[in-house]
């Protein structure tokens, strides 16, 4: 549809869309005419340039839940918001600062390829597998999820297209994920970032604009119409101790769990270089910089063009606010679809979800393929021609999709924040004490990683399904039950500290009797650390630079 030959918002929402979605496959299709050795397909990216791997860690590491979800804070919440969207900063930085670096090396595919090389114990390999898939699964869900819904926005469908519209993204992502690997969805993660980054700075500067340019103005608008204590930390969960707790226990473990999710920490791997490793950080670091302002700028324009009464009403937890600000910004449509200025962020939204979704739909495959014990290789890497590797891991990739697929249709009407605070939580509680342990700390033994592997996920998930993020609040994902006991909405205060003191005592308890494949360890050195050391890069590429 045009008026008077030009694109209205509608068409050229569609016509985003599909140029999206046809150079994606372009790209995708590029990348998979060598993905027939396990090496290309699982750290295919290792052919990008350190700019280049960047914007796409960038990318994976920027999802559609942190775009929606950061700037609906900033607008209900104020400072809570803005102290999320630093947390979600300072995390990428203290990663790339203290584990990137022993992240990477040759013939490292995923995470469990790193433990298992490090301590010794295939069995290690195979619990990473296990964490990866529950930390993935539930953020795969919210991002698919969230695709579906912009698709039928974009597309100007009814409700009821839903449905439909979750499964032909489904179908998408497992087409990027399977053809084009790790490099195929490395090219998605870039174009993301080039597209999501112009726009939200874009958006940005507009409310700046219509403030006179002035943030100070801006600030005391959103304040007022926020109401008391928008400009203190609080609101978020309140100011009762529990709230108290709750905010520090959510900004802990957004800090220590965002950053080391497994389809992020997989893009570090294939670095050739320690130089290189440092430019891409600064990349990847600079563009997270530059939208997490842009979005704090946003949020607060929305609170104080819309208003958080309004957004409460489109959505309870302010998923809406940055697309509903377009409206604010562009009033002169009937309807919200019909804004040119709503047809550039709902494509970045989408562009951003759908990238998502294929990012950690072949970070959820490398470990279902790779790391889980198959009889085709009885348990161990490398074993078998190498098609069947990469054909394992294509259907993999499918196998997740539909899993996928399924879960998420009705999960459609519950609060994602339950799945989110679960992800970050676990990662936070199994995946980032095992890592430090095994990397910073000579102790740490095969046993105590796999009592921090398997142990702290359970304790997470046990005091989140008692916890009011569950059940006897609105918000909750259970509101019609309650059957609450644990007063936190975030157990990372409770469970972080778990995860340590699981790796520490399985490691007391397990010291001297716990080497590779049961044999005896050497006193104070992990299994495996010799072979880790000599597999590292010369210490002279690692401490060259600065």
């Amino acid at each position: 549809m045009s008026r008077g030959g030009v694109l209205d918002g509608g068409s050229l929402a569609i016509v985003l869309f599909l140029a999206f979605v046809t150079v994606s496959l372009l790209l995708c299709g590029l990348a998979a005419a060598d993905q027939d050795e396990p090496e290309q397909f699982y750290t295919g990216s290792s052919s990008l340039g350190p700019a280049q791997n960047g914007l796409a860690v960038a990318g994976d590491y920027l999802s559609a839940a942190t775009l929606l979800s950061t700037t609906g804070s900033i607008a209900l919440t104020g400072a809570d918001g803005v102290l999320f969207a630093c947390a979600t900063v300072l995390a990428l930085l203290l990663f790339g600062r203290i584990l990137a670096e022993p992240l990477r090396g040759p013939g490292r595919y995923t995470l469990g390829d790193v433990l298992a090389e490090r301590l010794g114990r295939p069995a290690v390999r195979r619990a990473m597998g296990v964490v990866t898939l529950v930390v993935l699964i539930p953020l795969l869900l919210v991002q698919l999820s969230a695709a579906g819904r912009i698709t039928t926005v974009m597309l100007g469908l009814p409700a009821g297209a839903l449905t439909g519209c979750t499964v032909a993204t489904g179908a998408l992502m497992v087409c990027y994920s399977a053809f084009g690997g790790m490099r195929g969805t490395g090219f998605v993660q870039i174009l993301k970032t080039l597209v999501v980054v112009p726009v939200v700075v874009l958006l940005a500067v507009l409310v700046l604009h219509r403030f006179g340019g002035d943030p100070g103005r801006l600030l005391d608008a959103a304040a007022r119409r926020g109401g008391p204590g928008f400009t203190r930390p609080g609101l978020q969960f309140g100011a009762t101790l529990a709230g108290r707790l709750d905010l520090v226990g959510f900004s802990l473990t957004l800090v220590l769990g965002a950053a080391c999710l497994p389809h992020v920490t997989m893009r570090f791997h294939p670095v050739r270089s320690a130089p290189e490793l440092r430019v891409s950080l600064r990349w990847a670091v600079g563009s997270v910089v530059l939208i997490c302002a842009a979005l704090a700028v946003v949020g607060l324009g929305a609170c104080a063009l819309v208003g958080p009464r309004e957004l409460r009403a489109a959505d309870r937890s302010g998923g809406t606010a940055l697309l509903m600000v377009t409206t604010a910004l562009d009033p002169t449509p009937a309807l919200a679809g019909d804004s040119v200025l709503f047809a550039l962020v709902a494509c970045a939204v989408f562009a951003t979800a759908l990238a998502a979704v294929a990012g950690i739909t072949l970070a959820a495959a490398a470990s279902l393929a790779h790391d889980l014990p198959s009889p085709a290789r009885g348990g161990r890497r490398g074993r078998g021609p190498a098609a069947r590797e990469v054909t394992r891991a294509r259907c993999a990739v499918a196998l997740v999709g539909a899993v996928a697929v399924l879960l998420s249709v009705p999960a459609h009407d519950r609060n994602p924040q339950v799945l989110v605070s679960f992800t970050f939580a676990t990662a936070a509680s199994a995946l980032l004490p095992v890592l430090v342990c095994a990397f910073l700390g000579r102790w740490c033994t095969a046993r105590g990683a796999l009592c921090a592997l398997y142990g702290a996920p359970v304790l997470t998930v046990v005091l989140l399904v008692f916890s009011p993020a569950v059940s006897g609040t609105p918000v909750a994902l259970l509101p019609e039950y309650d059957f609450r006991w644990f007063p936190l909405q975030t157990p990372g205060l409770v469970t972080v500290p778990a995860g340590f003191l699981l790796c520490l005592l399985g490691s007391r308890v397990g010291r001297g009797t716990d080497g590779p494949d049961g044999a005896r360890g050497g006193p104070g050195t992990p299994p495996g650390a010799a072979r880790w050391a000599a597999a590292q890069p010369a210490a002279a590429d690692a401490g060259s630079g600065s």
